[in-house]
């Protein structure tokens, strides 16, 4: 337990913190979840748009040092990979009309 009324607060804030960034992490896993669901589903417009949207929360994740900034960029390369494949492949299933 903390001695001085500074470490007390210092462990409020920290309560706070953790729980805060506790929940916005949970909020990206849940997020990239629902790419991948997505992105097995074959449904290419809703990939697109959870793409742009993780891409985007990853970034902010980085810059409030939530997690490091290249473990957002290999996130997003992995999602964009991910994205790409799913592309091609409802590309090459849909038989061309000639």
């Amino acid at each position: 337990m903390p001695n001085t009324s500074s470490a007390r607060k210092n462990m409020r804030k920290d309560v706070k913190r953790r729980s805060r960034n506790r929940s916005q992490t949970s909020a990206l896993r849940t997020l990239v979840k629902k790419f991948r669901a997505a992105v097995a589903a074959g449904d290419t417009a809703t990939v697109d748009a959870l793409y742009k949207l993780a891409s985007r929360r990853f970034d902010q994740a980085a810059a409030k040092h939530m997690i490091h900034k290249n473990a957002a960029a290999r996130m997003k390369s992995r999602l964009a990979l991910h994205a790409n494949k799913a592309k091609a492949a409802k590309e090459n299933a849909t038989p061309a009309a000639g």
